[in-house]
């Protein structure tokens, strides 16, 4: 019964949102850091945010080009005062997402605070300007811009002194008159408390299973993933021949329990040690430089091509062997410093086994988190140092280890071959991020099903490697992981003629980066296109906005409205963002459906109205919006402004279905994120039918 309430309860607030109401999620306020600075004085312009319960708010620092809308605070310059450096997010929450933005972005919950530090010039001071962002609902999917402009008008203290009996009536109309005229909602208090605040419209959101506890879930799996890169490891040639050595050694000596106990310590302190230097190196800024920038991405492809072929033999990575020397000699000397000598010795001496899947962690972690690092290291060196110090207490159990042999140099030779196919990743980012079009979709499952192929056949014994030793039968266990690798094969197989792959959408390359499809998008663009020998070749914008899935359509609405005139056929409006998260995956689950896309292609003329793009549109294209008094400049603002003053709706994605002939109101209620296809084709349906009636 609870469970029937809560879902009826989460469908009447899906339906309340879904049908043309205005969210308002956050409320900004801002002053200064100091009510009378003195003139020369550096003081903080404070943002204060305030976000409701299951929502949340896109931070200022990350990569712009991500996706998500970045929050920005633009400041009017005038001789009151200049800013000193940029906007600083304080403490903002970080997640590397690899799904949807392939990246890491940074937000806030419950509140968020921007400081930007400025110097006074005047004893008048009057600091204004503007902020644009994006907040989204962990519950309902939504994102919502947000859009507004703050001022404050204070004095300094010199001038209070002089001006403290006079009436500051003036002051504050100027004041009430300017946030009338710029802001969506600013109500301005006197300028003594130097305060002002916005209920404002706000914008991008995650969804509860994006969100929920992203810092903690996103750290205990890539710690596991750590941990289970060291028990592979251990079973590498380098390492796993020394397990035995090491624990006889313990066990023959007095004390020896106490003395593995610390070894294995030292194993993970060691390897702790590498990822906090790499945690310092890189910083909290890094990680999206990292995740994002062609640099880092090609020099990790480079280092994983490189450690790919080594592991499969083709030539051996060691450190030099003088400096391995000097520290194994260290290990001589007794007591607690040879023990960690001897950790210390056994790290280098595996380190052409070790190195490359420590250096796979490290590159990860490097991209994510700053404790990412850290937390990589530490279960690797937990990994590594579990098997010594068990043995060491239980010494019997050795009796049960396999002994050493050729599997061992398998396990190595397959490693490689996964180190190539994870370098593939990173050049694919570089190849995204900069539309090089060198490993599009289809090449880069091309070279996986290649790759993987050969895994398959390598564990069959139909390969071999240099290093291998004969394999006259093949174990059962190894026919099994054929077997689980064949099938990832042949699951990957229909993605070369356009299928989803839904399971590998945060690797591959995305759909529109494939030429090569039968029956998929591009077969479907030129079937709709010669159906329609009216449809224009061109249309507005569409050298930098795409739609999905090859479907065909519009980017301006008067554009889209005209030619649904021409073919009389009703409107589907798409109100979406390049950083919705649900609108792609509304796209991806729903869209993707025949029987849907079937609709919106036969039924209806589409536009997509993507109210984030900033790209600005000639002078004479400007206006004032009816509903905030702001001039809208850019294509974003403009199809925000008619979302909200012709529809009451400011949430994103948001689905209209209008009559071109009479577009005051929707055909049937409008529709938000949900992925029931059954319902969105009875909506698409509804409308058609509608329209059919007029």
């Amino acid at each position: 019964m609870k469970k029937l309430l809560s879902s009826i309860l989460l469908l009447l607030t899906l339906s309340t949102i879904s049908f043309a109401q205005k969210v308002n999620p956050a409320k900004w306020t801002w002053s200064l850091s100091k009510p009378n600075p003195e003139v020369g004085e550096t003081v903080d312009v404070i943002f204060t945010v305030s976000i409701q319960k299951d929502w949340y708010l896109y931070s200022s620092d990350f990569d712009p080009d991500l996706g998500p809308t970045v929050t920005t605070i633009k400041f009017t310059p005038n001789d009151s005062y200049e800013t000193v450096g940029s906007l600083k997010a304080i403490n903002p929450s970080r997640k590397f997402d690899k799904e949807i933005w392939n990246g890491e972005y940074s937000y806030f919950k419950g509140k968020a605070e921007f400081r930007q530090t400025v110097k006074i010039l005047k004893d008048k001071i009057n600091i204004d300007g503007a902020y644009d962002s994006q907040s989204c609902s962990d519950v309902t999917g939504m994102c919502v811009p947000i859009k507004g402009a703050f001022l404050i008008e204070a004095q300094s203290a010199a001038a209070k002194k002089t001006d403290d009996k006079k009436p500051n009536l003036d002051s504050l109309k100027a004041v009430e008159e300017a946030a009338k005229l710029k802001a969506d909602s600013a109500a301005v208090v006197p300028t003594d408390s130097v305060t002002s605040d916005s209920s404002a419209v706000s914008g991008d959101a995650l969804t509860a299973s994006d969100e929920e506890k992203p810092e903690e879930t996103s750290l205990w799996g890539f710690f596991l993933l750590a941990l289970g890169g060291g028990f592979v490891a251990l079973l590498t040639p380098c390492v796993y021949p020394l397990i035995p050595m090491t624990v006889s050694y313990f066990t023959k000596q007095k004390g020896g329990l106490q003395k593995a106990l610390l070894y294995g310590f030292f194993i993970i302190a060691i390897y702790v040690l590498f990822g906090t230097i790499i945690a310092y190196a890189f910083g909290q800024a890094a990680p999206n430089f990292i995740s994002t920038h062609w640099i880092p991405n090609m020099l990790f492809f480079i280092v994983f091509v490189v450690f790919g072929v080594s592991f499969l033999g083709w030539f051996e990575i060691v450190l030099p062997s003088s400096f391995v020397n000097k520290i194994d000699a260290q290990s001589d000397r007794g007591g607690i410093g040879g023990i960690f000598f001897m950790a210390f010795t056994l790290v280098l001496v595996s380190f052409s086994c070790t190195g490359p899947v420590a250096g796979t962690i490290l590159s990860l972690g490097s991209q994510g988190q700053i404790l990412r690092p850290i937390i990589g290291m530490f279960g690797f060196g937990l990994a590594f140092a579990i098997p010594f110090t068990l043995f060491a207490i239980f010494p019997n159990w050795l009796q049960n280890l396999p002994k050493s042999g050729g599997w061992m140099n398998s396990v190595k030779v397959i490693l490689g071959f996964l180190e190539l196919a994870l370098a593939l990743k990173f050049l694919s980012t570089a190849d995204q991020t900069y539309h090089w079009h060198i490993l599009d979709r289809e090449v880069y499952l091309a070279a996986w099903i290649v790759i993987f192929s050969l895994i398959g056949l390598y564990l069959l014994g139909k390969i071999q490697m240099p290093h291998d030793s004969k394999l006259d039968k093949v174990s059962v266990p190894r026919t099994l992981l054929a077997i689980a690798v064949l099938t990832f094969v042949v699951y990957m197989i229909p993605g070369m003629f356009g299928a989803p792959l839904k399971a590998l959408s945060g690797w591959l390359p995305p759909m529109e980066t494939q030429d090569f499809v039968i029956g998929g998008e591009s077969s479907s663009v030129a079937t709709s296109s010669n159906a329609d020998p009216n449809f224009p070749k061109k249309v507005k914008y569409d050298e930098f906005l795409k739609l999905p899935l090859g479907l065909h359509g519009f980017f301006d609405y008067k554009e889209a409205a005209a030619y649904a005139k021409q073919v009389n056929k009703p409107l589907f409006i798409d109100f979406t963002g390049h950083g919705c998260v649900n609108c792609r995956k509304m796209e991806a689950a729903v869209w993707s459906n025949p029987e849907v896309k079937k609709r919106i292609e036969n039924d209806y003329v589409l536009v997509a109205l993507y109210v984030d793009d900033k790209t600005e549109l000639p002078k004479s294209e400007w206006y004032k919006s009816k509903d905030d008094g702001l001039e809208k400049t850019t294509i974003g603002d403009q199809n925000l402004d008619f979302e909200i003053t012709r529809f009451n709706g400011n949430a994103q994605p948001y689905y209209c279905l209008v009559d071109p002939n009479n577009d005051s109101k929707t055909l049937v209620k409008p529709r938000a994120y949900n992925e029931n296809i059954e319902e969105f084709i009875k909506f698409l349906e509804d409308g058609k039918a509608k329209f059919n009636k007029k």
